[in-house]
């Protein structure tokens, strides 16, 4: 067992043993993750013959958080080679026992084939990994599958770096409501707050980066709060959903590339053209990632789609997204744009869409959702909704319909 700070102390001997749905929340690098993994490692060993759950809403997340990062790093502090144990065809961890074989299985669900593939087993522990990303109605889908032998009790355990206070995840654990108005169970549903500075092998260099962010990304990555609303470009009302899948006219592709893998995330989304005013936000797959890692992703997302472009920032490293991306598939086309007006002008004429009904979501995003609801142009702005905005400018020519006065005064005539 790894060697534990006090609030993990908290959280593996108080809080897991005493309830069922477990959150960890706070900020980033407080040692959430690794005292969760420890906990269901040692839940395999401890009930033979068993099969855990470790998900997130993306499955190539998934395999480098928690197989390529996180388990290696716990490995260490294990002083055990958890690699050996790794299937990298089926992606579970086969863990001996004294009698039968237990498995971890690493998930995500992303994809309908991998989800259906998930929902084949019954677990004794469910771990939802990043769980700020994933909507509810997917929670609700993949703990139908919790069903553990007798005599094991089920867990359900939850981590995040707190987003708004209109997340399900505020509401169930805080607010004590389900999404649909029920009374969360009393005797249930704990929850414990877990910050870096909780964590005694954090750098004071990581400290230094954490007091450069912007201030709402100070109090969700540092501090472990959850955000109001208080933006001043959308929202969340306008926010409209529609998963059917249409015949699109065009597809892009939005990145808004980060300064270093240790900073910003790299925004990344796909956005489709409907009909001449209509459009539809269909994927988010940012992430925090070498150049080769978010090149990868686009390159991925540009196929799955069967893009016709992919449009980035000429001001921030255009000419470097372009290389890497064409080094990894040179059949993927990439159109530069240079941003001249700030952050608030140049995302108003898509909020005005959003605000029209013109634009809809395939699913909830979570996390780009809140970005939306809570940016009020003090700052750097996040990088999903640069990425949003670039790709809904560029399908809708709404930036052609800008008309520009001063700043008292400026207007937006975008179909008005």
């Amino acid at each position: 067992m790894m060697k534990l700070h006090e609030k993990q102390k908290e959280l593996y001997f108080k809080l897991f043993p005493s309830a069922d749905n477990i959150l960890a929340e706070g900020g980033g690098r407080s040692g959430k993750t690794a005292c969760i993994l420890d906990y269901i490692f040692s839940r395999a060993v401890r009930f033979p013959g068993t099969d855990h759950l470790i998900g997130r809403l993306r499955f190539a997340h998934a395999k480098q958080s928690i197989c390529f990062q996180s388990v290696p790093k716990l490995a260490k502090l294990d002083n055990l080679n958890y690699d050996k144990f790794l299937s990298r065809t089926e992606w579970f961890y086969k863990i001996p026992t004294a009698s039968e074989d237990s498995r971890i299985w690493i998930g995500g669900f992303d994809d309908k084939d991998r989800t259906e593939k998930i929902l084949g087993n019954e677990y004794a522990t469910i771990y939802f990994n990043e769980a700020s990303q994933i909507p509810y109605d997917t929670i609700e889908t993949v703990s139908t599958r919790l069903n553990p032998p007798k005599g094991v009790p089920g867990k359900r355990i939850f981590d995040l770096n707190p987003p708004s206070k209109k997340h399900w995840a505020y509401k169930i654990f805080h607010e004590r409501k389900f999404p649909d108005g029920r009374d969360v169970p009393e005797n249930d549903y704990k929850w414990i707050k877990i910050n870096p500075v909780d964590n005694p092998n954090v750098s004071e260099q990581y400290f230094e980066f954490l007091d450069s962010l912007s201030a709402a990304k100070r109090q969700r990555f540092k501090d472990g709060e959850y955000q109001d609303d208080g933006g001043t470009l959308w929202k969340r009302s306008w926010i409209k959903y529609d998963s059917i899948k249409k015949n699109y006219q065009r597809i892009v592709i939005g990145i808004d590339p980060s300064g270093s893998v240790e900073g910003d995330e790299i925004g990344i989304v796909a956005a489709g053209q409907c009909n001449d005013d209509l459009y539809d936000v269909l994927d988010d797959y940012s992430l925090h990632g070498t150049p080769a890692e978010w090149a990868a992703e686009v390159v991925s997302l540009y196929h799955k789609w069967n893009a016709d472009i992919v449009i980035a920032e000429s001001n921030f490293g255009g000419d470097m997204v372009t290389h890497t991306i064409q080094t990894l598939d040179k059949s993927v086309n990439v159109k530069l744009t240079h941003s001249s007006r700030g952050k608030l002008v140049r995302a108003e004429p898509v909020s005005a869409l959003y605000e029209r009904g013109k634009v809809n979501h395939r699913m909830p995003f979570l996390i780009l959702e809140d970005e939306m609801c809570t940016y009020d142009g003090n700052g750097k702005s996040p990088n999903r909704l640069d990425a949003s905005v670039f790709a809904l400018t560029e399908l809708s020519g709404c930036s052609d319909n800008y008309i520009e006065l001063d700043d008292d005064t400026r207007r937006f005539f975008h179909g008005r």
